[in-house]
């Protein structure tokens, strides 16, 4: 029997939707539930949780036990089997092979539970249509996702499982409470709207010292009209440029040049190659060698060697970056990594603190100390959802070139609010006070704010051209300090699809305890 515990495959850290398709497999029929303190193990079938009353009300000796214990475990079952998961179940309209809710699925999966009997790989898209099923409700729960998951048995630690569930739900607290008493911004049409110049899109490759073969350049520019400013975008891990197009065209529909760089070594090809045992996982050596290929991108834009349009500048530059691309433009904005909290806390495993995203950070312990790659010409950043709270200590913000936007989702949970958002940026707002800014965004999850060509922008849009209108607006003053003025309108850069809220005054006020 072939057992598989999905939180050791590096492969599904935070990209598990590229997973090939499989034939149909029988759904999981039963559990192996491990109680705490005790040393037996109960076999129970999955039909038999969804009535626990009838399951507990027996002679059998789960039944007996929680007679005994005064109801605790029936509680527990409760709370580990019916307690709805942090996963936007709306999404599941999009059902398809690497849809990335089904990422996100298996994601939260092996935080909770070791399957035995799974096929590799997984069929993304028979898990998904089963799971969309329970769409009507409005949540989903570990129970569902269980009896959707293939597989011959799985094994449930009750007490990791509702360790596992608090965990989360505290690293979202803090965000949500926030989310419930602050106003969410109000929309301005002409911040959402498409603007009114054509767009083309093209692929190039330039040729760099820091890689053996040429960096692949997605360019998206206005046909004619272009104001001259240059913004670039950063993918995140096991992503391509593609997944953020949409904000390169809404950007360059209102005048502005974008570029998008491949990050070889951690794009969505070394993905495939690595779940398919050809190359291994991504190098810790890339976290600093991604801000170079950001850096050459704006180089051979000086150069005039990438075909965009005339009278381009690129002494004052926008960065912007999701995820592992988010910490890119972080590095490129001045903030120095630092070996220092890695060192402290990526073995303490029951840290309240630690998140999927611990895993990425805490694989940059040998290459922290040497990433600290500023680039000048940056001089505000879009940073959505960056793995963070431990990459960077606590004041590295002092000496920043450039001012940071923050965006955070407050259904993500791979790079939760609370400790990677919250946290680092009160701590920074109370010792700098930069004028840099965190917005949340309500039931955004650490996938649904990005943006294909044809999506136009997506839920940021508003906020991105805002944030980027105010930055070269600002000229020198765009540079973080006390007294540094607002790169955003006082309203006006809301959006349709998710309520942004901008939570920047409460930070200095926020109870964030000691680090990471």
């Amino acid at each position: 029997m072939k057992r598989v515990s999905l939180l050791r495959l590096p492969a599904l850290l935070l990209g598990v939707g590229s997973l090939l398709v499989a034939t149909p497999a029988r759904a999981l029929e039963q559990i192996q539930l491990r109680l705490p303190l005790l040393e037996t193990t109960f076999t129970i079938k999955l039909k038999e949780l969804r009535n626990q009353g009838a399951l507990l009300s027996g002679t059998s000796d789960l039944a007996q036990l929680d007679q005994a214990t005064d109801g605790q475990i029936g509680r527990k079952l409760v709370k580990a089997f019916q307690t709805p998961l942090p996963l936007p179940i709306r999404a599941f309209a999009e059902q398809s092979a690497g849809s990335p809710l089904v990422s996100q699925v298996l994601l939260l999966l092996s935080a909770l539970v070791v399957v035995e009997g799974v096929p590799q790989p997984i069929d993304s898209r028979e898990l998904a249509t089963s799971l969309s099923a329970t769409q009507e409700k409005g949540h989903l729960t570990l129970l569902e996702v269980l009896e959707a998951l293939p597989g011959k048995s799985a094994s449930v630690d009750l007490q990791q499982v509702i360790f596992a569930i608090d965990r989360i739900t505290r690293q979202q607290r803090q965000g949500n409470g926030l989310l419930a008493s602050l106003p969410a911004a109000g929309i301005n049409p002409a911040l959402l709207q498409a603007g009114p110049l054509a767009v083309k899109r093209q692929e190039l490759a330039i040729s760099v010292q820091h890689r053996p073969k040429p960096l692949q350049v997605v360019t998206i520019q206005p046909e004619s009209g272009a104001n001259g400013r240059l913004v670039v975008i950063s993918h995140g891990l096991w992503d391509d440029p593609e997944s953020f197009e949409g904000w390169g065209r809404h950007l360059a529909g209102h005048g502005y040049t974008v570029l998008l760089p491949r990050h070889p070594g951690s794009d969505r090809s070394q993905q495939q190659a690595m779940l398919s045992g050809k190359t291994p996982p991504p190098s810790p050596e890339d976290l600093r060698l991604r801000p170079m290929d950001v850096t050459s991108v704006i180089d051979a834009a000086a150069a005039g060697t990438l075909q965009l349009p005339a009278g381009l500048r690129t002494e004052q530059v926008v960065a912007m970056g999701q995820s592992y691309g988010a910490t890119t433009v972080l590095q490129l904005a001045g903030a120095r990594p630092s070996a220092t909290l890695l060192k402290r806390f990526c073995s303490d495993a029951m840290n309240p603190s630690r998140n999927v995203s611990w895993v990425l950070q805490c694989s940059f312990l040998s290459s922290a100390d040497q990433a600290g790659l500023a680039d000048p010409r940056v001089k505000a950043v879009v940073a959505v959802s960056p793995p963070m709270s431990l990459l960077f200590d606590q004041g590295s913000a002092q000496g920043m070139n450039a001012r940071v936007l923050l965006v955070s989702g407050s259904r993500d949970w791979v790079v939760p609010s609370g400790p990677e958002a919250l946290r680092p940026m009160a701590g920074e707002a109370r010792s700098v006070g930069g004028g840099h800014r965190l917005v949340l965004a309500r039931d955004g999850d650490h996938f649904n704010l990005r943006s294909h060509f044809e999506q136009g922008g997506g839920a940021l849009r508003g906020l991105l051209l805002a944030w980027t209108d105010g930055a070269f607006a600002a000229g020198a003053a765009a540079a973080p300090g006390p007294s540094a003025p607002s790169l955003l309108p006082p309203d006006g850069w809301g959006a349709t699809e998710f309520p942004l809220v901008d939570v920047t005054a409460n930070l200095r006020t926020l109870p964030i305890g000691p680090n990471p």
